[in-house]
C-alpha cells in the first residue's frame, strides 16, 4: 500500500489515549485541518465529553474548534478498541510515569497496545507521541514484527505546553523519526497538515531529544529556585535582582522566575533520563532535590516567622502552573500536606480546578486565613489585595512577604 493511500480505511486518524491534555488538542487540530479523526480512550467520561463537543479540561482556543469539528462529523470518540482497525494513522498518547522508586516502566506502552493489537491492519502507520524511555520505539517495532502485520512505526514526540496547544501545534517544528524512509515520509505527510516545519531524527535521537528538552527546563527551574533560596536567606529580593541583571542584557533574558516546578512531565522525564544513564545523573538529582524541596523550604521559613500552630493558612492556586486546571503532581498539594502538620488549619482555593471537592471559594479563604501563600500564579490573582501577610514566591502579586 502506498503511503498516501487511504483506500480501505474509514478514517484518517485514531488517537489512542486521545481524551487527555496531549491527545485531544492534537485530535482537534487534525480534524480542524480536514482529517477524519477518532479518539479512543478507556475513560467513558472523556469519550462522552468529546462526543458532546465539551472539553474535559481547560485549553484556550480549543472550545470553538471542537464544537465545529464534532458538528461536522470530523471528530468522534469511542471506548471500543475496534475503532483502531478503521484508521490509517494510529497515534499513541499514553502516560508513562515512573514508579514509587523513580524507575521508569519501559513496557508500559507495549502493554497498553495489547488491547489494540488484534485490530492492527496492514498499511497502517503506528505513531508514538508519548514521551518514552529510550529504546521503546524499537521495542514497539519488535512487537509489531511478532504480530506479523505490515505496519510502519514512527516516533514523533509532542512538544506543546498546556494552555498553548492550539497555537503551538501549528507553530512549533514537529520532530519526525522512523526506522525506514517510508515511515518517515508518512509521518511527515501527516504533520504537514499542521505545519511546514519538520525536523528529521532517528528514533533514538528523537527519544533523547524529548527527554533532554524537559530535563533542561527542569534544571533551569531548579537553578533559579536555588538562586531564590540564596537571596532569600540573606534577606534580599530575588525578583529585584533578576529584573536588574536581565535589564537590556540578552544573555539573561531566558532566566525564569522562581516557583514550584511540577506537573506530569518535568520531574518524571528527568528521572527517566537518570535511569537511562544508570542513575549517573548528578544534575538531574540535584534539580529534583531543589525543586521538590521548595515547598518544604517555604513551610519551614514561614514556621520560623509565624505561630503557624495557631493560624489558618490559605493556599491560592492548586494547579501545577498558572492558567491551568491540571493538578497532576502539583507541589501545591505537597505544600498542603506539610502545612496540615504545622498549621491549625489549611484552606485551599483555585479559580480553575473543579475536580477537588475540598477546595473552597477565594472569598472564604480571604476571610478566614491569617496567612496566604500563592501556590499557582493564576492571572486571576494579579492585583489581589489582602489584609494579611502573603508569601508570594512567584511574584504574581508584585509584592509580598519574603519567606
Amino acid at each position: 500500500m502506498d503511503e498516501t493511500t487511504r483506500h480501505g480505511f474509514a478514517h484518517d486518524v485514531v488517537v489512542i489515549g486521545g481524551g487527555g491534555h496531549v491527545g485531544l488538542p492534537l485530535a482537534i487540530a487534525l480534524a480542524d485541518r480536514g482529517s477524519s479523526v477518532v479518539v479512543y480512550d478507556i475513560s467513558a467520561e472523556a469519550v462522552a465529553a468529546v462526543n458532546e463537543a465539551r472539553l474535559p479540561f481547560e485549553e484556550p482556543g480549543a472550545g470553538p474548534v471542537i464544537a465545529a469539528v464534532v458538528a461536522d462529523g470530523r471528530l468522534r470518540a469511542s471506548t471500543d478498541p475496534a475503532v483502531v482497525a478503521g484508521c490509517e494513522h494510529v497515534i499513541v498518547v499514553i502516560g508513562t510515569p515512573v514508579d514509587e522508586h523513580l524507575n521508569p516502566d519501559q513496557t508500559a506502552i507495549p502493554r497498553a497496545l495489547e488491547t489494540c493489537a488484534p485490530h492492527f491492519r496492514d498499511g497502517q502507520l503506528l505513531m508514538l507521541r508519548s514521551t518514552v524511555y529510550p529504546g521503546v520505539t524499537a521495542l514497539v517495532e519488535r512487537m509489531i514484527a511478532r504480530l506479523g502485520v505490515d505496519v510502519d512505526v514512527a516516533f514523533c514526540p509532542e512538544r506543546i505546553a498546556e494552555g498553548r496547544a492550539m497555537t503551538e501545534l501549528f507553530e512549533l517544528p514537529q520532530i519526525v523519526s522512523g526506522r525506514t524512509e517510508r515511515a518517515q515520509r508518512r509521518a511527515e505527510a501527516l504533520f504537514r497538515r499542521l505545519t511546514d516545519k519538520i525536523v528529521h531524527l532517528s528514533p533514538e535521537e528523537a527519544e533523547l531529544a524529548k527527554l533532554f528538552t524537559n530535563t533542561w527546563r527542569y534544571i533551569k527551574f531548579a537553578a533559579v529556585n536555588q538562586f531564590y533560596i540564596m537571596a532569600n536567606d540573606r534577606g534580599l529580593d530575588f525578583e529585584r535582582i533578576r529584573a536588574g541583571l536581565a535589564q537590556d542584557y540578552p544573555r539573561a533574558a531566558d532566566m525564569p522566575g522562581a516557583g514550584f516546578a511540577a506537573g506530569p512531565c518535568l520531574f518524571k522525564d528527568a528521572m527517566q533520563l537518570a535511569a537511562f544513564h544508570n542513575n549517573n545523573f548528578t544534575l538531574g538529582y540535584a534539580a529534583m532535590t531543589t525543586n521538590e524541596g521548595l515547598p518544604l523550604y517555604v513551610a519551614d521559613r514561614l514556621d520560623a516567622q509565624y505561630d503557624l500552630a495557631n493560624m489558618t493558612v490559605g493556599i491560592l492556586g492548586m494547579a501545577f502552573k498558572g492558567g491551568s486546571d491540571d493538578t497532576r503532581s502539583s507541589l501545591s498539594y505537597k505544600l498542603k500536606r506539610i502545612l496540615r502538620f504545622k498549621a491549625a488549619e489549611v484552606l485551599c482555593t483555585d479559580p480553575l480546578v473543579t475536580t477537588d471537592p475540598s477546595l473552597v471559594g477565594l472569598d472564604e479563604v480571604l476571610e478566614k486565613a491569617d496567612l496566604l501563600i500563592v501556590g499557582a500564579p493564576h492571572p486571576e490573582y494579579r492585583g489581589l489585595k489582602a489584609s494579611v501577610p502573603v508569601a508570594d514566591i512567584w511574584n504574581v502579586l508584585g509584592e509580598g512577604v519574603r519567606v
